[in-house]
């Protein structure tokens, strides 16, 4: 035992002079994108926990008692904000959480959907920027230790979405204009047409809860007919089979899955954000451009 004593003593001398990593900033995010905006800024200097997942809808989602949990633990709730997460509210009210809330569409002027807000500023890669910019905001107002870091990280992210941006426009660029316009499921696409110049046109409303009526239906078939629009496509957050019976009913071809409101799995086609970006672009200009 006594010849036991000095290995131990040895043992503890170096564990004390071994750097001790400080628990990362917990940070909740609403949903999978922003998820991964987040992590892109924050880095190893954050727990990052994302409530609704890879392929889940925020539109249609019902928080569980395990998130109540992961919002009472968390010192910052980062939201997409302008109606996006509509059971939100509720569910910090009955965690009880004192957690700062950061909404990252602050600094962008909403695009409108009759009286209600367009909530999916994400799919233009300038608001993007923006939210970045409000994320290092409020990672370095939490953790001023670590606001070197997450500018640096936020720079080396923005240099990357605005190379993606180039990347986009070149892609349209490349497009026949007549050819710039397709259906897609739901209003999800409204601030990348803003941005890029196609035309998206949804049976859906800007929530995927909606449903369309027979004569919505009609209506959106006799437009793909006389606008000759080539293309539509289905989402990974709504239900194939409206686009497959506008398709099978307008001869216009199914372009594809594109990725709106949620990114997929590490193994899918859109695990991150520029993933998601870039899996789309191909996807459109690959239908458009035949």
């Amino acid at each position: 035992m006594r010849r036991l004593i000095p290995w131990l003593a040895c043992i503890a001398l170096i564990a004390s002079a071994l750097p001790v990593r400080a628990e990362g900033l917990r940070v909740v995010a609403s949903f999978s994108i922003l998820g991964d905006l987040i992590r892109n800024v924050g880095g190893d200097r954050i727990e990052i926990t994302t409530l609704v997942g890879p392929d889940s809808d925020a539109h249609v989602y019902s928080p569980t008692p395990a998130d109540a949990k992961k919002i009472a633990d968390a010192k910052l709730i980062i939201v997409n904000g302008l109606g996006f997460e509509g059971w939100l509210p509720r569910l910090v009210q009955s965690a009880g959480s004192k957690a700062k809330i950061v909404t990252v569409t602050d600094g962008i002027a909403p695009l409108r959907l009759g009286t209600d807000a367009d909530p999916h500023a994400w799919q233009s890669i300038g608001n993007a920027k923006i939210y970045v910019a409000n994320i290092r905001t409020a990672l370095s107002a939490a953790d001023p230790a670590s606001a070197e870091r997450f500018r640096v990280n936020a720079e080396a992210y923005l240099a990357k979405l605005d190379a993606l941006d180039r990347e986009v426009r070149d892609a349209v660029a490349k497009l026949p204009p007549a050819r710039r316009k397709v259906i897609s499921t739901h209003n999800a696409f409204g601030y990348f047409a803003a941005a890029y110049g196609i035309e998206f046109i949804a049976p859906l409303g800007v929530s995927t809860e909606s449903e369309p009526s027979a004569r919505d239906i009609a209506k959106i078939i006799t437009q793909v007919r006389q606008a000759k629009i080539p293309a539509v496509f289905l989402e990974n957050v709504s239900d194939p089979r409206l686009m497959q019976r506008i398709s099978a009913e307008t001869g216009a071809k199914v372009g594809g899955t594109l990725y709106s409101d949620g990114l997929t799995g590490e193994k899918g086609d859109a695990p991150t954000y520029i993933d998601m970006v870039r899996h789309n672009i191909k996807a459109l200009t690959r239908a458009l451009g035949d």
